[in-house]
């Protein structure tokens, strides 16, 4: 069944993990640009901040305080929704944290949290988006990783937990296309995006983690989840880089293992001191902020995703410059023989 969504100044709007980073980011772009929205977050306090914003930017918006792992939080999440504006139109599942440390050292009790929340907080909440979503037809969108699809060191369960989300995203979207109801079922995979997530994190490493390079602006995330909630898209890469990572992945393991070995590890040690609390267990207030620490360039953009996410555009555009150089081609040849 063909999936027909609604501009964005039309749709009801649901982000969990709202409070900041890229939920954040997306909830003021998508206020921006008139939709109405419903904010989660486990964090009171910076949610009533967020909402806040929202309002600024002129968004109709409410909220709901409530943990992605608790499943009776995601269905009142979604029964809010509905309760507030009438129906869901996209439902994104953007909620998560990671840990930094090496797979021996993390403790379990720390390991099945991290699950709880990337995992199970997904899962919770497609299945209560989805009664609401199969009615009038809609976008559910999960935020995944480029580890979805790699494995990476010191960050092993965080990828364990994207290659989950990234393995029940891509069954749960063949029985939705199946069953022929018109909701459409989308994966975003970023790149290392410049946002709270590694003071965030469980750590470690006895240091403040920090991203590998290159490191994009939340915004082009954001953007991209705005595209996937307006037109059908069965999985977005965000960042040039996240597509190396999986062509490399692809066709040359062991060399991308070899890389990973030699810059991962020492690559996500800073030289600044860590933090005394993370957000792994609980919400740390006052920490509601879109952007992070990152110190070196931050890309606002990526000519991949944009393209990836308008390829009618880019391919016709290719036509007219490729016509465009046949043409040049042609007329000096024409120039050539009359002089």
């Amino acid at each position: 069944m063909k999936v027909n969504l609604k501009d964005i100044k039309e749709q009801v709007i649901v982000i969990t993990g709202a409070s900041s980073g890229i939920g954040l980011a997306t909830a003021l772009m998508a206020a921006r640009r008139g939709a109405r929205l419903v904010l989660n977050s486990r964090d009171e306090q910076d949610l009533q901040t967020a909402l806040g914003r929202v309002q600024s930017e002129g968004g109709q918006a409410t909220h709901m305080v409530g943990d992605v792992a608790d499943m009776d939080a995601m269905q009142r999440l979604a029964q809010s929704a509905v309760a507030e504006f009438g129906r869901i139109d996209t439902w994104v599942n953007n909620a998560g944290v990671s840990t930094y440390g090496r797979i021996e050292e993390v403790t379990l009790v720390d390991a099945r949290r991290l699950f709880e929340t990337n995992y199970w907080g997904v899962v919770n909440g497609s299945l209560a988006a989805l009664p609401h979503l199969r009615a009038k037809g809609g976008a559910l969108i999960n935020i995944g990783s480029i580890l979805s699809s790699t494995g990476y060191p010191l960050q092993g369960h965080y990828t364990a937990s994207k290659h989950a989300v990234k393995g029940f995203t891509d069954s749960l979207r063949l029985e939705v296309e199946e069953s022929g109801v018109p909701v459409s079922v989308t994966l975003i995979q970023p790149a290392a995006i410049d946002t709270p997530y590694p003071e965030h994190a469980g750590n470690y490493l006895g240091v403040e983690p920090k991203h590998i390079p290159p490191v994009y602006a939340p915004e082009v995330v954001a953007d991209a989840i705005l595209h996937c909630a307006a037109h059908p898209v069965r999985d977005v890469l965000v960042g040039g880089s996240g597509k190396l990572f999986s062509a490399t992945e692809k066709y040359a393991p062991r060399l991308f293992d070899r890389m990973k070995e030699a810059t991962g590890i020492s690559g996500q040690y800073s030289d600044v001191p860590a933090l005394d609390d993370d957000t792994l267990h609980a919400p740390r207030p006052n920490d509601g902020r879109v952007h992070g620490g990152y110190r070196g360039h931050v890309m606002q953009s990526s000519l991949y995703t944009k393209a990836r996410l308008n390829r009618g555009k880019t391919l016709l555009g290719l036509a007219v410059i490729g016509a465009g150089m046949v043409l040049a081609s042609r007329g000096r040849g024409g120039n050539g023989g009359r002089g």
